[in-house]
């Protein structure tokens, strides 16, 4: 069975998924955006399970219980700072998608959500973004049986057009 991609426009923290994706900074402490969204709904536990992981590298991603969260476990990808493209960026963001995946299917989880990583603060370009998440998911997701459900969460409808445009070519 092929894993059913979706794009919605929702707050992460709300979705009804065995993992929601977080936006992390490499300290893992909260921070600014989808990362301090996460670490409020979840609670203060949070912060406490992702510090026995922190530093974590730009690329990787390191996987916690949810705690208050409806998603029963999140998963900390650390994204690139864009810095033009020529110093990595488009590999180490792919490979935090990858590895997102990689942690999800190796747990046996069947659902992950995953926000626009990267492109907020970070200033990775948004298109440039979606590429490589919708790339990255599509071509690794059949290496994890157990994940039937991904989901593209947008902060916005721009953004989820965005998504769109990129899987319907």
């Amino acid at each position: 069975m092929v894993a059913q991609l979706e794009i919605v426009v929702a707050d992460i923290t709300s979705l009804e998924v065995d993992a929601i994706v977080n936006a992390a900074n490499s300290t893992l402490a909260g921070g600014g955006g989808v990362d301090g969204a996460i670490h409020r709904a979840a609670g203060p536990e949070l912060a406490v399970a992702a510090r026995r992981f922190a530093p974590c590298a730009t690329g990787d991603a390191v996987m916690t219980p949810g705690f208050r969260l409806d998603a029963t476990h999140v998963i900390h990808a650390v994204g690139p700072v864009w810095t033009g493209g020529d110093q990595g960026e488009p590999a180490l963001l792919a490979s935090c998608y990858a590895r997102s995946l990689e942690l999800a299917g190796s747990a046996g989880l069947a659902s992950i959500a995953f926000p626009a990583i990267s492109t907020g603060i970070y200033g990775y370009p948004k298109d440039l973004g979606a590429a490589v998440a919708v790339g990255t998911v599509s071509a690794r997701v059949a290496d994890w049986p157990s994940i039937e459900r991904v989901v593209f969460c947008c902060f916005s409808e721009s953004d989820a057009e965005r998504y769109r445009a990129v899987m319907n070519r």
